[in-house]
C-alpha cells in the first residue's frame, strides 16, 4: 500500500487527507481493523518510536498511552504492587504479573487515566492475550504495535462493534535521514533527531551528591525518551518504571514542572489507602470512579461528597483527607527521577520537584544560572547530570 486515504485531516473541514510515502514506496504499515484518522496516526507514529526506544534502551517490554500527540505517560514491563494494581483498576486481570508488555500498559494506562480517556496505545512487543483483554474493556482510539496473536487481534476485532483501529507497522522500518513538513504553504526541512538516549548519557554529574543507582538510571532514561516525543515546553517524573506526571506543551518550563508535579502527587495519592478502601457502588463505572477519586483528592472533595450527591457514588459517605493528612503523605514519597528537554533556568523548578519527592534530576545544562539550580539541587541532597542535549519536539 503506497497511500491511505482518511475522512479527513486535523478537523472535518481538511479535505482531502491522507498518508503516503514521499519517494513513491510502500507504506511500513498494515490497517488490521478500523479507519485511523489525520490525529490517530500523528499518535500512532510518534508513540511508536517512543516504544521501540524504551525497548531499545532498556531490554523490557515498554508502552505508551498517547493524545494530542502527547504520552499521557509510557513505562516497561517492572511488576505492580497490590496497591498499584487497585489504583488503576487491573486487580483482577488474570495473567497480568506474566505479561510484561500488558503491565507496561497497565502502567501507563493508570498515570493519568482521565488524560488517558480515549487514548491512542503503542505496544513495543507483539500483542498478547493479556494486554489485549485490558485494552478491550478500556476507552481508547486505536493501537499500535509490530505484530499481534491471532486470539488477541480476535478480542480486538470484537471492540467498537468490529470497528476499532488495529495498526501493524514493520519494525524493522528505518525512515529517512531527513524529514520535511509544512507551514503555510512553506517546506521546512530538518534531519532526523536520531539522538540515542540510554543510560550512557547520565555519566556527567555536576552534583556534590554523585549517587545514581540503577533503578534511577532507569527512571531518568525513560523520562527522557518520554520528553523526546512530548511537545515542548516539556518536563516528566519518572518513577518506579513508569512516567508519573508529564508536563507538556507550556510556555513557561516552571509551568511545566508544577503541571508534571501535581500529575505525579496524584499518582502517589491514588495509593493512599483512604483512596483504595473508596466504598464505591459497583454501578459506578471506572470513568466515573476516575473522576470521582480526582475531586475527593482536589481542594474542593464536597463536590463528591455533598449530601445528596455522595449517594450516586459511594454506599457510604467517605471521610476527606484534609491538605495536611495529603501533604505528610506525600512528604514521605522519595527517590523520584526528572527530566527536563531544555535546561532548568531557575531554582524554583527543582525546588518544587523537591516537594513531589524527587531526588534524581537530568537536564542538557547550558543555563546562564546552572550554578543557581546546581546550589539548589546540593542544598537538597539530590544528584543532577547534565546531559548536554535539548530534546525539543514540535
Amino acid at each position: 500500500m503506497k497511500e491511505l486515504e482518511l475522512k479527513y485531516g486535523c478537523n472535518p473541514n481538511q479535505k482531502p487527507a491522507k498518508i503516503f510515502m514521499e519517494n513513491g514506496g510502500e507504506l511500513p504499515i498494515e490497517v488490521l481493523s478500523g479507519k485511523p484518522g489525520y490525529i490517530n496516526f500523528l499518535d500512532a507514529f510518534n508513540a511508536w518510536q517512543l516504544v521501540k526506544e524504551l525497548k531499545a534502551a532498556l531490554g523490557v517490554p515498554a508502552a505508551t498511552s498517547f493524545k494530542h500527540v502527547s504520552p499521557t505517560s509510557a513505562a516497561v514491563g517492572v511488576p505492580m504492587s497490590d496497591a498499584l494494581k487497585k489504583a488503576c483498576f487491573v486487580e483482577d486481570i488474570e495473567g497480568l504479573d506474566d505479561s510484561p508488555l500488558a503491565t507496561a500498559y497497565a502502567r501507563a494506562r493508570g498515570t493519568d487515566r482521565q488524560s488517558s480517556f480515549g487514548d491512542w496505545i503503542a505496544l513495543s512487543d507483539e500483542c498478547d492475550v493479556t494486554t489485549a483483554l485490558l485494552i478491550k474493556r478500556e476507552v481508547s482510539d486505536g493501537v499500535i504495535a509490530p505484530g499481534y496473536r491471532p486470539e488477541a487481534l480476535e478480542i480486538l476485532r470484537t471492540k467498537r462493534k468490529g470497528n476499532y483501529n488495529i495498526v501493524r507497522i514493520d519494525p524493522d522500518y528505518v525512515p529517512a535521514e531527513r524529514e520535511q513538513k509544512q507551514v503555510f504553504g512553506i517546506t521546512f526541512e530538518q534531519g532526523r533527531n536520531n539522538f540515542r538516549i540510554d543510560a550512557s548519557l547520565l555519566q556527567n554529574i555536576v552534583t556534590e551528591n554523585r549517587e545514581l543507582p540503577e533503578e534511577a538510571k532507569r527512571d531518568l532514561v525513560i523520562s527522557l525518551i518520554t520528553l523526546k516525543y512530548t511537545q515542548s515546553n516539556s518536563v516528566c517524573y519518572a518513577y518506579q518504571g513508569q512516567a508519573i506526571g508529564v508536563g507538556a506543551g507550556q510556555q513557561s518550563r516552571i509551568l511545566c514542572t508544577r503541571l508534571a508535579g501535581s500529575k505525579a502527587d496524584l499518582w502517589h495519592l491514588r495509593q493512599h489507602p483512604a483512596v483504595l478502601a473508596l466504598p464505591f457502588l459497583d454501578t459506578v463505572g471506572r470513568p466515573d470512579r476516575d473522576n470521582c477519586i480526582d475531586i475527593f483528592l482536589s481542594d474542593d472533595p464536597e463536590e463528591v461528597l455533598a449530601d445528596g450527591v455522595w449517594q450516586r457514588f459511594f454506599s457510604e459517605r467517605p471521610t476527606a483527607l484534609s491538605k495536611a493528612e495529603k501533604r505528610a503523605y506525600l512528604d514521605g514519597i522519595t527517590g523520584v527521577s526528572l527530566g527536563s528537554d531544555a535546561f532548568f533556568p531557575f531554582g524554583d523548578n527543582i525546588e518544587r520537584a523537591k516537594r513531589s519527592g524527587v531526588r534524581f534530576v537530568a537536564q542538557p545544562g547550558g543555563s546562564i544560572r546552572d550554578d543557581q539550580v546546581i546550589a539548589t539541587c546540593d542544598r537538597f541532597g539530590m544528584t543532577m547530570c547534565f546531559t548536554g542535549m535539548r530534546l525539543f519536539h514540535h
